[in-house]
């Protein structure tokens, strides 16, 4: 039975979740190596997880609570000059079904306030709900998605006007 909950939580949320991490991270090897382990993380958790308020958006927090680990680590390799981190994302199969336009204005964001944006557009949680899985309050959350908003929309309608 248990088995079966799962399958169908993962079936039901993964590209959903994907997709968030995505956003928030901006590479896409990176994302699908952070949700698979977050969905395994869930797996072996899964009676406490799926008793949690919002499965979802445990399994985006744990993933980007991953990244900040795997970060940590990574920032004391030597970097080498001239190679870039990732590469520019032009195709729509390699951002998730996230317009690569949106994908690359949100990259410019700092981390947080990508974070605000992915949980309360893509996942669609209350402000409630965001400020719970981030770990901060609610008015800091209204705060993050207030400048992000603001800078997208300069940005994407900059990007519109460019166009015509």
């Amino acid at each position: 039975m248990e088995q079966l909950e799962f399958r169908d939580f993962y079936r039901a949320g993964q590209g959903e979740c994907l997709r968030t991490v995505l956003a928030c991270v901006g590479d896409r090897q990176l994302a699908e190596d952070l949700v698979a382990d977050a969905f395994t993380k869930a797996w072996v958790s899964w009676a406490r997880v799926s008793r949690h308020p919002a499965p979802r958006a445990w399994i985006v927090r744990t993933a980007l609570n991953t990244r900040v680990s795997w970060w940590r680590r990574r920032r004391r390799e030597v970097v080498v000059d001239g190679v870039a981190e990732t590469a520019a994302v032009t195709d729509p199969a390699a951002s998730g079904g996230l317009d690569p336009t949106l994908l690359a204005v949100l990259r410019e964001l700092p981390q947080r306030q990508r974070e605000v944006v992915a949980l309360r557009f893509l996942l669609d949680l209350d402000t409630r709900a965001t400020a719970k899985a981030l770990g901060i309050a609610e008015g800091t959350v209204t705060a993050h998605l207030s400048r992000a908003v603001t800078t997208l929309r300069g940005h994407l309608v900059t990007a519109e006007e460019g166009e015509q």
